[in-house]
């Protein structure tokens, strides 16, 4: 197909909604089918993907021959994350809502950086930071950053707990570096998030450079292990701890943090949700007392990926860490989203968060978060029931599982997931290897659970049978 021909078709109304159209009903046959497909691709899939490995072609293409192989060789290589038994990691099925309003924002194609420019997406922002400030009780002050996800949601509340205490050691670091600056100490527990570290080691205070305290038999922080801390000093605790779901005892460690003059951080990529729950708050008390905060939505609110969100007690400390000047970029007295991010140019991730929260309200956020925490109860004291030793106390959405030797469990995990009913991962959590179950999907259900129980039962009493 001719250039010229190729964009006079994208012209084409007509023959532009019958791309849309056609792309919509397939990713809602996909969607439809979600529930009762295997969860993990078949190897043929897998192979067909050689399928999109051709040179770089030299004439254009019609839109819909590209939209057909998309779907009819990307879909069956894709993992059922957003179907009702994905277990492997902590992520959210996305609802219903949040992928058509991914779809809206999309069609919009608003760069949300500027409110002059994209009001519209700019204050769906602004509603949704009021919002989940009177969700997670963090004060009318707090400020926050839509990023990509959990690691960027570190990274930038942790980039302004950087300004803040070299600001009150009295250094700019935004504009002198970090050469000659007074020292940080960073205060982490022994099983703080990859994420949380890799953060630090992008913004430069290292990953190898913080004081590490120990953690107890459920990979909380032992409180009465913290050491005396020096100033500056930045204290990250742990809400959801990703193999047992626990959660640092934020009540004494914001106490201790804040006796010595220190900042403190809390990675709660899905445990910050627990705030939202009467059931399970009480696991996250405290936390609210916290410095700053990073979450993701694509984890238990359920929208579609990627939206991680970055909160910061005190707005001005993140637009003082995260602001940029450009003569061409017009400023108003508004809410300018490129002023709390590292990012100038950026999708309309508010969208979608604005369109869950709108949706479900307070009673639905609850019931969502109770459900998981309910599933993964089912699924321990089903496991349990068959003769299995569960690792963790269930506390959260966490279901930690050995089959016995750490070979046995291996073959049990791997054979679980060729057989495509539920996806499961493995962990080696304080040397002992385990399957691990994680539930933060909104469309699993008891029945899901049971089917699931079923199978890894099963499979698990053959493998042990012949062992």
């Amino acid at each position: 197909m001719e250039r010229q021909n190729i964009l006079d078709q994208q012209r084409d109304k007509q023959a532009t909604r019958r791309l849309y159209e056609d792309a919509a009903r397939r990713a809602m046959n996909y969607r439809d089918a979600i529930d009762e497909r295997r969860v993990g691709p078949l190897r043929e899939g897998i192979e067909g993907l050689k399928q999109f490995d051709e040179p770089f072609p030299e004439f254009s293409t019609d839109p819909q021959e590209v939209i057909s192989l998309l779907d009819e060789v990307g879909s069956p290589a894709t993992m059922g994350m957003a179907g009702p038994r994905f277990f492997g990691f902590v992520i959210g099925a996305s609802l219903p809502v949040t992928v058509a309003a991914n779809w809206i924002a999309t069609g919009w194609n608003q760069n949300t950086g500027l409110y002059t420019a994209t009001p519209g997406t700019a204050r769906l922002e602004e509603v949704c930071l009021r919002w989940m400030n009177e969700l997670f009780g963090f004060p009318a002050s707090t400020g926050c950053a839509f990023v990509t996800g959990a690691t960027m949601a570190n990274f930038t509340a942790l980039g302004a707990a950087r300004h803040h205490v070299l600001a009150q050691a009295g250094w700019d670091v935004e504009a002198d570096g970090l050469f000659g600056a007074p020292e940080i100490t960073v205060v982490v527990g022994e099983e703080a998030h990859a994420t949380l570290i890799k953060a630090l080691g992008l913004l430069g205070m290292g990953r190898n450079r913080t004081v590490v305290v120990p953690v107890d038999n459920q990979g909380r922080m032992r409180a009465d292990k913290l050491p005396a801390i020096k100033a500056p000093a930045i204290v990250c605790i742990q809400a959801g701890n990703v193999n047992t779901g626990s959660f640092d005892p934020a009540l004494e460690i914001i106490q201790h943090a804040r006796a010595h003059g220190a900042w403190v951080h809390v990675d709660g990529a899905f445990g910050l949700w627990a705030l939202a729950s009467p059931k399970y708050e009480h696991l996250a008390k405290g936390l609210s007392d916290a410095d700053s905060w990073a979450t993701d939505a694509h984890k238990w609110l359920n929208v579609p990926y990627d939206c991680g969100i970055a909160f910061v007690r005190q707005a001005d400390q993140l637009r003082q860490a995260m602001s940029l000047t450009a003569a061409y970029l017009p400023m108003t007295p508004q809410r300018e989203p490129s002023q709390y991010t590292p990012e100038l140019s950026r999708r309309a991730r508010g969208v979608e968060v604005w369109a869950a929260l709108r949706t479900l309200g307070r009673n639905g956020l609850a019931g969502m978060i109770e459900r998981g925490c309910s599933s993964a109860q089912r699924f321990a004291e089903g496991l349990q029931k068959a003769g299995h030793r569960i690792l963790n106390d269930v506390v959260l959405n966490q279901v930690l599982v050995s089959f016995g030797s750490p070979e046995t469990t291996t073959r049990i995990i791997t054979r679980i997931q060729e057989d495509g009913t539920c996806w499961c991962g493995g962990t080696v959590w304080q040397e002992q290897t385990a399957m691990r179950i994680s539930i933060s999907g909104w469309s699993t259900t008891a029945d899901d659970v049971d089917r699931s129980l079923a199978v890894i039962n099963r499979i698990a009493h053959e493998e042990k049978a012949g062992s």
